[in-house]
């Protein structure tokens, strides 16, 4: 699938920009992997794809207790959308397959 493999996130959020990796695997309409910030990997959850539209959640402990809603589309070798970050709204980020 277009999705799968290993990607370099950008994310702008409100303390700058943040760095982080993301593995991913698709099964059907289902997404599963990994996602890491800061020396710190976590499994992905709720993940959804369909065609080069995909969709997961990730819960993270640092700067805080959170779980971040992705939304975003493949185009080759890049990938793009919103991140949610619950009460604080929607950011953008970018990525690049490595």
């Amino acid at each position: 699938m277009a999705v799968d493999g290993n990607w370099n996130l950008v994310m702008t959020t409100p303390m700058g920009e943040r760095k982080a990796t993301l593995s991913l695997q698709s099964s059907g309409g289902t997404l599963t992997g990994t996602q890491g910030a800061d020396g710190n990997s976590t499994d992905i959850f709720d993940g959804t794809v369909n065609g080069d539209n995909l969709a997961w959640k990730v819960s993270i402990t640092n700067p805080m207790p959170l779980t971040l809603e992705f939304t975003g589309t493949v185009a080759g070798d890049g990938i793009s959308g919103e991140m949610g970050i619950g009460p604080m709204g929607s950011f953008p980020f970018t990525g690049t397959r490595g």
